[in-house]
């Protein structure tokens, strides 16, 4: 057997011939490589166990809260009544009560038509059956006349009291932003005296 072959462990057997030393030596090392062999499998493995449950949370995440979407009409499909309908679709699964969506305005710029569209959300109650605040959000369909008749349309959103623009299947649809204006508003009304 060539000394290549010997294990760390029994390499260490040789160097001193009484048994009781060869013992202890032969411990001491076993002991050395496996804190050393410890040490470098929680290196390793600590960062795949965080990776793992990064990943986890984040696939739950999305098991519970998909983010949703529709299959948006073309450019060569598009029409303002067909406009509407799509974001009607798109919100209607979402919506507090009865979202009402309306073409707002239609703005044309060199080469792009936008359709604006108002989708407006309230809470009626027993005591209150027309309610005196609601929420808005602003769709823009726009149509480029350069783009082909079978491209997508671009669809983005806006809520009136946010800044942030958002886009259908790249942001979560949250049922609470329309919620939280309407909350904003029917507290700053009681605030205000007539």
């Amino acid at each position: 057997m060539d000394a290549s072959e010997i294990p760390k462990s029994q390499k260490v057997m040789f160097l001193d011939k009484d048994a009781e030393t060869n013992a202890t030596m032969s411990m001491m090392t076993a002991m050395m490589e496996d804190t050393q062999d410890n040490r470098n499998v929680t290196e390793v493995a600590l960062p795949l166990v965080e990776d793992a449950i990064a990943v986890a949370v984040e696939f739950v995440e999305e098991a519970t809260n998909p983010i949703k979407n529709i299959k948006w009409i073309t450019h060569g499909e598009f029409t303002v009544e067909k406009g509407r309908k799509q974001i009607e679709n798109f919100v209607g699964f979402k919506c507090i009560v009865g979202p009402k969506c309306y073409a707002h305005y239609k703005e044309e710029l060199n080469h792009t038509f936008r359709y604006i569209y108002c989708v407006r959300w309230s809470i009626p109650t027993a005591q209150v059956p027309m309610p005196r605040v609601s929420a808005a959000a602003y769709f823009t369909i726009k149509i480029t006349k350069s783009k082909p008749p079978d491209a997508p349309i671009d669809v983005s959103y806006i809520f009136e009291d946010h800044s942030l623009v958002l886009r259908p299947g790249m942001a979560r649809f949250r049922e609470k932003w329309p919620r939280n204006i309407i909350e904003a508003k029917n507290l700053l009304m009681e605030s205000i005296t007539f």
